[in-house]
């Protein structure tokens, strides 16, 4: 077993702690999991900038897409986390490591809030907890970010926690809710050498 496989394996579940934050696995089992996930996906602003390889318009179809968002968890390619409040407990969001790579050591982050926490920097709080244990926990060495273009807040986001824009990549996200025409990306990455961003 490399060591990446090693970290994945002793990090599988892991609950981080910070900045007013902690956060944890999601729990298809649990109603309050699968509400917030609900409302999530389904939010109209979240619909504007991202188009799920699963649709979610129900509670079973939340609870199934828990599952199979879970389901990286276990093999090991992907990381989601739960963002809630440290201390009421609320649900707050949703920051996840997709697509990770144990071979390049490379992960791409992904992040929403419930429309309720906008602008309380809960996303930016969360995106420098998970690139922290990313690096120092997980062994990675290059986190990746991408919106779409347009998306000036997830930029602002994004730059605020260290992740340089690298570029436009051409028509690599599905357009706003279809699946069957494309739109372009910004590319923003941080690396484990990169200097810590000022608070």
């Amino acid at each position: 077993m490399d060591d990446i496989s090693r970290r994945s394996s002793a990090a599988a579940a892991p609950e981080l702690r910070g900045d007013g934050l902690r956060l944890r696995r999601w729990d298809p089992d649990r109603e309050d999991d699968v509400e917030a996930w609900l409302r999530g996906r389904t939010d109209p602003e979240f619909r504007r900038w991202n188009t799920p390889l699963l649709p979610v318009e129900t509670r079973d179809d939340a609870r199934s897409s828990l599952v199979f968002a879970a389901s990286g968890a276990v093999d090991g390619t992907a990381m989601p986390f739960c963002v809630t409040d440290e201390a009421t407990g609320a649900i707050l969001g949703h920051i996840t490591i997709d697509d990770i790579s144990r071979h390049l050591r490379r992960g791409r982050v992904g992040y929403w809030v419930l429309p309720e926490v906008r602008g309380r920097k809960v996303a930016t709080r969360a995106l420098r907890l998970v690139t922290r244990w990313a690096f120092t926990d997980h062994g990675l060495h290059r986190l990746e970010l991408g919106h779409a273009v347009g998306h000036t807040a997830s930029c602002r986001i994004a730059e605020r926690c260290g992740f340089p824009y690298e570029g436009t990549l051409r028509g690599a996200m599905w357009a706003e809710g279809r699946r069957d025409a494309f739109r372009d990306c910004h590319l923003h990455a941080r690396l484990a050498t990169d200097p810590e961003p000022p608070r």
